[in-house]
């Protein structure tokens, strides 16, 4: 009963989602209806992060897929293992949702032959190029790189669209100690060791194995999930993000080494005042998302709204910013010296 009440509480958590609405599973239609029934199959609810997507389906699907074939999805790592990267790479964000969600996970998994010590701090210092020889073998890599690299993506948008805890703002502090015990116990795997590989690749069309994704060689599932991702999140970017502004967070990206820009948004005005000034809001935000996220505020996506409405565009140009950090970050987890 009470595990049925927290997810019930997280289910109505969507409702807090900002800037965007979710779709209602009883609305949902076609490509956005099968992500709902995959989602609820493997997770047991509607996960937020998750359906925070729906009114952008290429997205929803990209976004959906990565998570799946690398957190859930039998394979080599286990799923502690798993979490453990989840939630270094969220802390080094600054992303409290996904660190509560997956620490609470991680702590109601029974401890194992993971070294969960070792990869969480893999994991955090993963973020900035420094983390040295990763605590797993070649054939993990894949796997657990394809987490990492997940959670780039997935730290940056929910940041953006939803609070900082997964329970409802009207659940009282007293009562989230409980409530953590509690949903992580409702999020742990079965025993079975996850979902069989490969069943939400086909949400997505294929696509040709970019070079970049040379870490995930040796799991094609990992490789194929993150290829057709990596291809719906640069369509969404050519139709919700002006070229000058992709030029400009690419070129921003070319030479960041994963350190954040500082508590001061000064940079963004510096940053967009080569571009036109109808598109500097998109800049702005583009920039924020890709960079740092956590100072993502009403002002910054107002102003991106103020000439684009829509929340599919939205969310569009949020999915590609974040992907596009993500891919970054990834390229210096590309040649592991596995232990």
């Amino acid at each position: 009963m009470v595990a049925g009440l927290v997810r019930l509480a997280v289910r109505r958590s969507l409702r807090d989602t900002r800037f965007v609405r979710v779709v209602p599973r009883a609305r949902a239609t076609g490509r956005v209806a099968e992500v709902y029934r995959q989602v609820e199959r493997e997770f047991g609810m509607l996960a937020p992060p998750v359906a925070l997507h729906s009114a952008a389906p290429d997205v929803l699907a990209a976004a959906w897929t990565i998570l799946r074939e690398t957190l859930l999805a039998q394979g080599i790592a286990d799923r502690a293992a798993k979490e453990a990267v989840a939630t270094g790479v969220s802390a080094a964000n600054s992303c409290p949702y996904c660190v509560d969600v997956h620490g609470m996970t991680l702590a109601a998994i029974p401890v194992g032959e993971s070294d969960r010590d070792a990869l969480e701090k893999w994991a955090r210092v993963s973020a900035t190029g420094a983390a040295g020889v990763p605590p797993f073998t070649a054939a993990q890599a894949p796997e657990l790189i394809g987490v990492a690299v997940a959670f780039q993506y997935y730290n940056r948008v929910v940041n953006v669209f939803l609070r900082d805890s997964p329970f409802p703002s009207h659940v009282p502090e007293s009562a989230k100690p409980r409530a953590r015990r509690v949903l992580g116990g409702v999020l742990r795997p079965r025993a079975d060791s996850g979902p069989r590989p490969g069943a939400s690749l086909d949400l997505l069309p294929a696509v040709p194995v970019p070079a970049e994704l040379g870490w995930a060689r040796g799991n094609a599932t990992v490789e194929d999930a993150f290829a057709r991702a990596y291809a719906a999140a640069e369509a969404a970017g050519a139709r919700a993000v002006p070229p000058g502004v992709r030029a400009l967070v690419q070129a921003r990206l070319s030479t960041w080494d994963g350190q954040p820009p500082g508590l001061s948004r000064a940079w963004l005005g510096e940053a967009v005042a080569e571009l036109p000034e109808a598109e500097r809001a998109a800049g702005r935000l583009a920039l924020a998302i890709a960079l740092a996220s956590y100072q993502v505020d009403e002002g910054l996506v107002a102003a991106y709204r103020a000439t684009t409405p829509g929340d599919g565009t939205l969310l569009e140009l949020a999915a590609w910013a974040s992907m596009a950090a993500a891919r970054r970050v990834s390229t210096w987890l590309a040649e592991p010296d596995p232990a």
